[in-house]
């Protein structure tokens, strides 16, 4: 339960769905937490009942918009006075739009995009400094297999992804001389807020073209965020990681 004990993370759109599953994951292998979100309500009920849980001031929630410098900044100077540094960066927070080349407007786009990889590109670059000063540090990135596949829809979700994935991989070459590890993951069909546009019919006929045949629950992408979090992963960056289920493999 100690795997990620005297570690410090910071998680963007951490107060539901899959940053709330990592978040309790981080916080039982002994890692504090400031958990970053623009839902408000969210993220303060999430910290307060993890807080709660584990008898000691373990998280924080954060005011923060991931398209916003200035907001990003308090989080990381947040983490630094409150818990005495930043170890652990996941760049979490995403929004998706289903519509096609065609059919998404100029606003549609740049709203992804500004989320969906501007955020990460700004989480990334206020980080690293926080974690130079610590010696080490590792980032992760929630990528999509809609980074890696096309699929004749969410073009702006599939743009934003795909960068994300060369964005970690040069980000993973310039940080490593300071020991600072940078890898991206690419979850298929979870269970989350986000898919909650979908019927749950359309949702289960999506994940049943995977091999195993379902979505994933969040704690299953979480697991593999955790892993690339801890010294376990020492020797891993500039990877990707494909929790899918079999869904590209086919």
């Amino acid at each position: 339960m100690d795997r990620l004990k005297g570690k410090v993370a910071l998680i963007s759109g951490g107060a539901r769905g899959q940053g709330a599953a990592e978040t309790r994951l981080f916080v039982k292998e002994g890692a504090r937490v400031a958990i970053g979100d623009v839902l408000d309500a969210e993220m303060r009920e999430l910290s307060e009942e993890v807080n709660r849980e584990a008898g000691a001031r373990v998280t924080l929630p954060v005011r923060l918009d991931v398209t916003r410098a200035a907001d990003w900044r308090a989080a990381v100077e947040a983490c630094e006075r409150e818990f005495g540094g930043l170890d652990i960066l996941v760049n979490n927070a995403g929004i998706l739009n289903v519509k096609g080349v065609g059919d998404t407007s100029e606003e549609e786009w740049d709203a992804v995009i500004n989320v969906n990889q501007k955020g990460v590109w700004l989480g990334t670059k206020a980080a690293a400094p926080a974690m130079k000063k610590r010696g080490a540090g590792s980032i992760i990135n929630i990528s999509s297999i809609y980074g890696l596949i096309g699929s004749g829809g969410s073009a702006a979700y599939h743009a934003s992804k795909g960068a994300v994935r060369l964005l970690t991989k040069t980000a993973a070459v310039e940080y490593a001389p300071f020991n600072i590890r940078v890898n991206s993951v690419h979850p298929g069909v979870i269970k989350t807020p986000m898919t909650d546009i979908f019927a749950e019919k359309d949702l289960d006929a999506i994940a049943a073209l995977a091999p195993m045949k379902r979505a994933a629950r969040p704690e299953e992408v979480g697991y593999v965020v955790l892993f690339l979090a801890t010294d376990e992963a020492s020797f891993v960056t500039g990877a990707e990681y494909v929790v899918d289920g079999g869904y590209t493999a086919v």
